[in-house]
């Protein structure tokens, strides 16, 4: 279905801080369920580092207006486009800072592991290779590399997908197209999953 006038429709997702280097920090354990999470530190028996989470509220309101999102007529997102675009940005930051707050329970070793990864990738991106000095692959404990790659990997795919989502969402707006919108929100869901996944990656990686 077709708009007749240039109204932007679309929620706008906060950029996410995808493949950004982690500050080094004396850090330990974390904890983890199976959802997105609300992460507050705290010390156990043995004075490591643990968190206490619970579900994000901002993630679950996001998940109800985009799964209502996917049914939604052409005036329906009219009226609620401001209200999906808050709520899209509140979500995102939320699982950002349960993300930020996981990794920075990290080891410093895991931290230098999955920044050495991240600067590869940037460096592979451009065609370069590791400058002379830099440290390499063979630097860091295989254990350590491998979980950082497995956190790492899944930041990536969270990346791509919400890239994904924003697409379409930017192409719907060009062609006018509320068919496009709800294939934006079901992206958007995707997206959330994806993150939350990623999060838990991070808890497990810590308690290693």
């Amino acid at each position: 279905m077709k708009l007749a006038t240039t109204v932007s429709l679309w929620p706008v997702f906060v950029s996410s801080r995808n493949g950004n280097h982690l500050q080094l920090a004396c850090t330990s354990q974390t904890n983890s369920e199976n959802a997105a999470y609300n992460v507050t530190l705290a010390r156990d028996s043995n004075n490591r580092t643990i968190t206490t989470m619970k579900k994000l509220e901002a993630v679950e309101t996001s998940r109800a207006i985009m799964t209502q999102g996917m049914e939604w007529g052409v005036f329906k997102w009219l009226m609620e486009k401001p209200k999906v675009r808050k709520i899209a940005d509140k979500a995102t930051e939320a699982l950002n800072d349960a993300e930020d707050k996981v990794k920075a329970t990290w080891s410093d070793d895991l931290k230098r592991a999955y920044n050495y990864l991240a600067t590869q990738d940037g460096e592979d991106t451009k065609g370069k290779k590791g400058a002379k000095g830099k440290a390499g692959a063979n630097d860091f404990d295989p254990e350590v590399l491998a979980l950082a790659k497995g956190v790492y990997d899944a930041d990536e795919e969270t990346e791509t997908m919400r890239l994904d989502a924003e697409d379409t969402f930017a192409e719907g707006e060009r062609k006018l197209s509320v068919g496009m919108a709800r294939e934006g929100a079901r992206k958007a869901l995707a997206t959330y999953d994806l993150h939350e996944k990623a999060i838990r990656k991070a808890e497990a990686a810590a308690k290693r």
